[in-house]
């Protein structure tokens, strides 16, 4: 796929309408390919099985995209949840230690998922020790999920420019994209069975 780059002169509204239709058809070419090769991941993920299957893999995007279409590749990314209700979820999984065994719910990939996803959206760092506790697992083992979703393409390491000894870990952005979209379903159900209940309720009062 290629995108025409040739220069020109604004001869007026018709000048810029035609260079509207050519955008246009550029962003449609490139939301086919990006559709096939979404696809084409699949297929690999298919026959390549591995312990971390990540729909969004990490895309290099083609050198001939240039800086107009790569901007408006990055407009169109769905935004993070509220990180009030990302908390409140981590507030709620942290509440089933105080009545059984924290063992028995041990997610420390979730865990951190949701630390860095509300942490992104309230635009702050987390450090790796920070990230190991909110893991709800011991250091040891948290350092390991977290190398494991390194490579997986999760996550990102980071180093401090002030201190080296410290180091922070963020999302990688198809990562941030996939929280993003999972919230969005997520807040689609609660809506859903709001409505239902709701429903619900107003029939039994006309009963």
């Amino acid at each position: 796929m290629t995108f025409s780059q040739s220069t020109h002169t604004d001869d007026g509204p018709s000048d810029l309408i035609r260079r509207l239709h050519t955008l246009g058809g550029q962003l449609t070419i490139l939301v086919q390919d990006l559709a096939k090769l979404s696809e084409d991941v699949g297929q690999d993920q298919q026959s390549n099985p591995s312990a971390f299957r990540f729909e969004s893999q990490r895309l290099t995007a083609p050198s001939v995209l240039n800086d107009e279409t790569m901007r408006l590749t990055r407009a169109v990314r769905p935004a993070l949840p509220d990180p009030r209700l990302v908390r409140r979820i981590i507030r709620q999984r942290q509440l089933r230690g105080r009545f059984f065994d924290g063992e028995l719910f041990g997610d420390p990939a979730w865990d951190m998922l949701l630390d860095l996803t509300a942490a992104r959206a309230e635009h702050v760092r987390v450090s790796v020790t920070s990230l190991c506790i909110a893991s709800g697992v011991p250091p040891t083992t948290a350092l390991r999920w977290i190398s494991q979703m390194i490579d997986a393409g999760l996550f990102q390491r980071i180093e401090d420019d002030i201190d080296r000894r410290r180091a922070f870990i963020v999302l990688t952005d198809e990562a941030a994209d996939a929280m993003a979209r999972y919230f969005g379903n997520y807040i689609l159900d609660v809506e859903k069975v709001d409505a239902q209940r709701f429903a619900a309720t107003g029939r039994r009062s006309t009963d």
